[in-house]
């Protein structure tokens, strides 16, 4: 028995597709991209009369069965979360094993949350109109028509119309991505015809497009590697990009191999996009999306690269059934994350991750205290609802735990990572569920361990990891804190402080933090977050003068600092700032569009002054992406509905 994806209304358990062939016009100057897509689908029982595929605010303009035209297709009415039903008759009964290609020829909207178009101003060069995508979790039916769940794994094919440079999730096959740029055209005038195949399996959510005046730049892959890799960016930011992405991502490619076996994509690039990505990184194969944000000179963000390369083999590989069981992606793609910064770094590389990590997600069940079905691991998503509305780290931290937790019951990584290496060799090009996962999981150590690991297994809270909730983990973890406790120390050390009145009196100076890295800072300012009481306002001014947070150009520690201090008796002197920074109206010049920032700054800002707060949002809101614009209404109790009314 199937567990159906209440998030899709297509009939993919019927008949399914098995490939799609992108025919495409991108249109910049009306935002809309234009063609067709043609389905190859295969039935999976007897007796099929229709074809149902979730789309969600596209323009349907003709559809085609085996070559000929079909006149009563119907578009179905709109559900707020899950768009509109296109159903298709099909001429003759389809049965099981038989094939049929649908042609559908249609535009996208200007109301669609997969599509950004960004005007030039937004982008770093100022020159040309930008273009990305983003479909998880069930954008990509605002993109093209499409049986839109991660049941349903496809490969496909594209041919892109752009007067700028076009990348896809997938292999360029001409124009060679290291030949001239656009084909030597002219960028921005000439059009160009792009065309891509992606060979492998991949979920819906995986289709991506960006489009803009991209450049490409090859990095040195380790000899007798068979894959590829480099990094695209604005011309504007091309320097900067190689240099930071450029020395780590082949050979954390191929540690990642070492640990899960073969990269099955060919290529593995990074595409740099402009600031309003609403995420630290995308996994689209062969594509990986890139916020700006990790640019940060030092290349002490590099390791969010791990995190989305190991996506190609949890989540792109062995993908999750539909968004119940979202935490099979991210819950394994963060555990295991954490096992190559071990390898790759150390132990205590792998311990500091653990413990920011644990803050995120003490801070997002705690945000979810009134909604602790999101607290759960295993959601029992209701037909319809939407999975962006339980977006957080829940999935990646709890998961990454619960991971963990099995690995130290069962006697630790030398008795784990085999077992982890099968369990992507049996289900490697599958869509799973929890079940799926927990059934393979006995039967490995059923065959392969012993009748202890069994009892070990048995000892294991399942209820409690998967489908509880709380306010914490239901088994208290402990980490290698190595490198955490010199920051703790130095946290401590100021905790310690706050009763001395005079200032001059403080013993500390701006070389305090030579020693700590950019985690180790982060862990510094989350440690002071976490005491009961804050400290004094003085010592926030003083602090800051000594360490210079409020103008750091990290990403990472800016809004560390300002969840910090906006919590403070020094509240109302920063809250200027904090907007300032969140929007880009500051010596940055970027809105900081990624929503591990976004939104924590906005929540902390609209508790020191709501007016604010949302006369910053509404100024600046358009520059957001869709999917941050909506959750940040969310979180500040407003209608975005209305808000967009307002301009």
């Amino acid at each position: 028995m199937h567990e159906v994806d209440p998030t899709s209304q297509s009939n993919y358990l019927q008949i399914a597709t098995k490939h799609i062939t992108f025919d495409w016009t991108v249109d910049f100057d009306n935002k809309v991209i234009a063609g067709t897509a043609t389905h190859e689908l295969i039935a999976k029982i007897d007796e099929v009369s229709e074809v149902i595929f979730d789309t969600s605010y596209l323009h349907i303009e003709g559809v085609k069965v085996d070559g000929d035209a079909v006149q009563d297709f119907g578009l179905g009415p709109k559900h707020e979360v899950m768009g509109s039903a296109l159903r298709v008759p099909l001429p003759r009964t389809s049965s099981a094993g038989s094939s049929i290609l649908v042609e559908i020829t249609y535009r996208t909207t200007a109301n669609g949350i997969a599509l950004q178009f960004l005007e030039k101003e937004q982008t770093q060069g100022k020159t040309f109109p930008f273009l990305f995508s983003q479909c998880q979790p069930i954008h990509a039916r605002d993109l093209a028509p499409v049986q839109d769940t991660p049941s349903v794994k496809l490969t496909y094919g594209a041919s892109v119309r752009s007067v700028l440079p076009v990348l896809l999730s997938a292999r360029r096959i001409s124009p060679p991505s290291d030949g001239p740029a656009h084909d030597g055209k002219i960028i921005g005038k000439d059009e160009v015809v792009y065309t891509y195949d992606q060979p492998t399996p991949i979920p819906s959510y995986l289709l991506a497009i960006a489009a803009g005046n991209l450049q490409y730049q090859s990095f040195q892959v380790p000899d007798g590697k068979q894959w590829k890799s480099g990094v695209w960016s604005e011309p504007e930011l091309m320097d900067k990009s190689f240099w930071e992405f450029s020395r780590d991502t082949a050979r954390f490619l191929a540690a990642a191999e070492n640990l899960a076996g073969p990269y099955r994509f060919g290529v593995y690039d990074l595409l740099v996009l402009p600031p309003s990505f609403p995420y630290g990184g995308m996994e689209n194969p062969c594509l990986t999306f890139v916020t700006p944000t990790l640019l940060a000179g030092d290349r002490s963000l590099t390791d969010v690269v791990i995190h989305e390369l190991t996506h190609s083999w949890f989540g792109n590989g062995v993908t999750h059934a539909h968004a119940s069981h979202f935490w099979l992606n991210e819950g394994w793609t963060t555990y295991v994350e954490r096992v190559l910064l071990q390898i790759i770094h150390s132990p205590a590389h792998r311990g500091l991750s653990c413990v920011i990590g644990y803050k995120a997600l003490l801070d997002a069940l705690a945000f979810f205290e009134d909604k602790p079905k999101y607290q759960k691991l295993v959601i029992d998503f209701n037909y319809g609802e939407d999975p962006d509305s339980a977006y957080s780290r829940v999935p990646y931290d709890k998961g990454a735990n619960f991971l963990l937790h099995i690995e130290r019951t069962l006697g630790g990584l030398a008795v784990f990572l085999p077992y982890v290496k099968d369990y992507i060799a049996t289900y490697m090009g599958h869509s799973i569920t929890t079940e799926t996962w927990k059934n393979h999981l006995y039967a490995y150590f059923q065959k392969n361990g012993s009748e202890g690991q069994i009892k070990a297994l048995n000892s294991i809270n399942w209820d409690a990891w998967l489908h509880q909730s709380g306010l914490r983990l239901p088994v208290e973890m402990e980490y290698d804190l190595t490198l955490a406790n010199p920051a703790n120390a130095l946290a401590d050390r100021w905790y310690e402080s706050r009763h001395t009145t005079d200032i001059s009196k403080l013993d500390f100076k701006s070389s305090d933090l030579d020693s700590l890295d950019a985690n180790q800072r982060a862990v510094f300012l989350e440690r002071l977050e976490s005491y009961n009481e804050s400290l004094p306002t003085g010592h926030l001014f003083h602090f800051d003068k000594l360490y210079s947070f409020s103008t750091t150009l990290s990403a990472e520690i800016r809004f560390r600092f300002y969840t910090l201090v906006l919590k403070s008796p020094a509240a109302m002197y920063f809250v200027q700032g904090a907007a300032n920074w969140v929007i880009g109206a500051d010596d940055t010049g970027v809105i900081k569009g990624r929503m591990k920032f976004c939104r924590p700054v906005f929540r902390a800002m609209f508790k020191v002054d709501p007016d604010l707060t949302i006369s910053t949002f509404r100024q600046a809101r358009t520059q957001f992406h869709p999917i941050a614009q909506s959750l940040i209404a969310q979180d500040l109790g407003l209608d975005l509905t209305g808000l967009r009314g307002s301009g």
